[in-house]
């Protein structure tokens, strides 16, 4: 069988050193870019739901957000309803290096796809999305605590 998941994990290896270099001059790093781009595009998201969008989990979230918010790049206001509720909102810093942060993605991706079709690269999208919801599904169940049988 081929190592397509080793690929998959150097090309976001790569990606992700590259962006950690490139945000250093904005005081963002070890992958909180992630972060930003996340609550500028879902703003007033909750660090339960980002943590699931990221795929990490919510101790490593609330690592991250706490270092963003100590950083002025977002601010956490309490629900209207449900106090105990926090939402995560960008600060005007954070978007203010949102763009950049989305013109590198944007960049990284013209990069990445150079030389294919707009064909080949729909098929890579589906294909991929096929490959991340057959891992959601281990990554939920070993989230909840349970063992994998190989």
């Amino acid at each position: 069988m081929k190592e397509v998941l080793r690929e998959v994990g150097m090309i976001a290896r790569a990606l992700d050193s590259i962006s950690n270099i490139e945000f250093k001059t904005y005081d963002l790093t070890k992958g909180q870019y992630l972060y930003l781009v996340r609550i500028c595009e879902h703003p007033g998201i909750i660090q339960e739901k980002l943590a699931e969008m990221i795929k990490v989990d919510r101790t490593t979230a609330a690592r991250a957000v706490m270092k963003l918010e100590m950083n002025g790049f977002i601010e956490k206001k309490e629900d209207q309803i449900n106090k105990k509720i926090k939402k995560l909102f960008p600060t005007e810093k954070g978007m203010t290096v949102y763009p950049f942060i989305k013109r590198e993605n944007d960049y990284s991706n013209t990069v990445a796809l150079s030389g294919f079709s707009e064909s080949e690269i729909e098929t890579i999208f589906d294909l991929l999305q096929r490959v991340r919801k057959n891992v959601e599904k281990d990554w939920e169940f070993v989230k909840k605590g349970n063992k994998r049988i190989y």
